[in-house]
Formats: C-alpha cells, structure tokens, sequence
C-alpha cells in the first residue's frame, strides 16, 4: 500500500508526522516511556505482529528517535531505548494521554493518573500558554513567518490570520 510522504512539505507538523504519525511508532515510544526495552517485550505489550513491530523500530532507528542497545544479561541481543530526540516526545504523549482522559475515558474514569515521583502530586495539563501563564486556544495565536518561510507558507499564514484572527491578508508580520 502506498504511503504518502511529507518531506516535500513546509511543514513541521506534516514532517513530523513523517516520522511518528503512523499509531504503532507512537505506542512503541510510550513503552519506551514505561521501561520497554527488548523486541519480545513490544511485541508482548503491543500485541503487535513482528513484522510490524521490526519494520517500525527500523524507521524510529532511521529517523534518529530511537537507538540500539547491547543488552548486558543478553550476549548478541540488542535492546531499544529513546534517543534524547525520542524523548522530547514525551510531551505529546502527554498531551494525548490528557486529551484521550478527557473525551475517550470510560465512564469519564481515567486507567491511570500521572504523578509528580517527589510530592506525589498530579501532574499539571500540558497547555499553550501566553509568557504569563494566560492559556491560550488557536483562537489567541497569531502566525508569523519563520526563518524557514517560503512565500506558499507566507501565503497560507496570512489567509489563516485572516480566517482566525480577522486580520488584513497582507498582515503576517
């Protein structure tokens, strides 16, 4: 079956995406998260398929999110562990986790609460938020371009202020 790719896009979103967007990649960097480190222990945890699970850690190990591993109680067996680029996709994991509390939650009963390990204390939401704590909805953001603007995203970022924001169309500043 054909995959589209989004490495032509001037994205960030698309691209990343590109790397994690296809739900098995996901779930194999939670049980990163949760101390998942050996093939069998995916494939056990995820009820994956091994095909599927080797061609996945493949393309997490291609885009650099996660890495090879000598196991020390395994001679010629290799674990899989998050790169530090892995991890910082910790957050959106989060994030869904939260999100997935919130609207998908059985009974609006959550399997499991996040705990800070030192107070014990729940974590806080993962939100956007203004430089004061303000949260913010998509509603309260204006774009602007990037260094890495072309003149199509400049494009799409003055029609999305105007959409959203009600800004001039000219107006990406």
């Amino acid at each position: 079956m054909y995959r589209k790719r989004f490495t032509g896009m001037n994205c960030t979103i698309a691209r990343a995406l590109d790397e994690v967007g296809e739900w098995w990649s996901l779930l194999i960097v939670r049980e990163c998260t949760q101390g998942t480190t050996r093939f069998d222990e995916f494939q056990r945890e995820l009820g994956i398929a091994r095909n599927v699970l080797a061609a996945r850690l493949e393309r997490l190990i291609e885009s650099g999110i996660i890495e090879r591993f000598p196991l020390a109680d395994r001679a010629n067996t290799d674990g899989y562990r998050l790169t530090p680029k892995g991890e910082a996709l910790y957050p959106v994991l989060v994030a869904l986790k939260q999100w997935g509390d919130d609207w998908l939650a059985p009974d609006g009963k959550p399997p499991l609460e996040m705990l800070d390990k030192e107070t014990g204390e729940p974590i806080e939401r993962i939100a956007v938020q203004a430089r004061n704590g303000t949260p913010l909805s998509f509603r309260d953001i204006r774009f602007a371009a990037g260094p890495g603007a072309t003149s199509t995203t400049a494009r799409a970022i003055a029609n999305r202020n105007r959409r959203i924001l009600g800004q001039p169309a000219d107006d990406t500043a």
